[in-house]
């Protein structure tokens, strides 16, 4: 009977993990907020006027964010790539979200959050972790 020694998860993928994570709760908030369950704060949300598809992006987003956190805690090779093409969706929705009439401070949040979530997948620390090739 061998045991197998459990795999070490290094901080840097636990630190895209957590980001990842809250990367499906700003998803989920907007989504939210397309729906109207909850006010807006920082600015108004619409996407081009049918705020049940602004709804139906988001939801699919938050929901592609905890896939994408579960890959990423189980130190999932594939991971590192979902979580780069990921983000660089979020924060192309996000700017096509703005020319929807979303406000620049509204579309902020994820656009800080995506864009910090792709800086950090290219740090040297988290590619060589999922042995990323470039």
């Amino acid at each position: 009977m061998s045991m197998s020694m459990p795999r070490h998860r290094p901080v840097g993928v636990t630190i895209l993990a957590i980001l990842a994570a809250l990367g499906a709760l700003v998803a989920a908030y907007y989504t939210l907020q397309y729906l109207g369950i909850i006010p807006f704060v920082l600015g108004p949300v619409s996407f081009f006027g049918q705020d049940w598809l602004g709804a139906g992006l988001s939801a699919l987003c938050a929901a592609l964010w905890v896939w994408v956190t579960l890959l990423l805690w189980r130190l999932d090779k594939q991971g590192w790539v979902f979580v780069v093409v990921l983000a660089v969706l979020n924060f192309l929705l996000a700017w096509v979200s703005m020319l929807g009439a979303t406000t620049w401070q509204a579309a902020l949040p994820t656009l800080l959050l995506n864009g910090g979530i792709l800086v950090y997948c290219f740090t040297s620390g988290v590619r060589e972790a999922f042995q990323a090739p470039i």
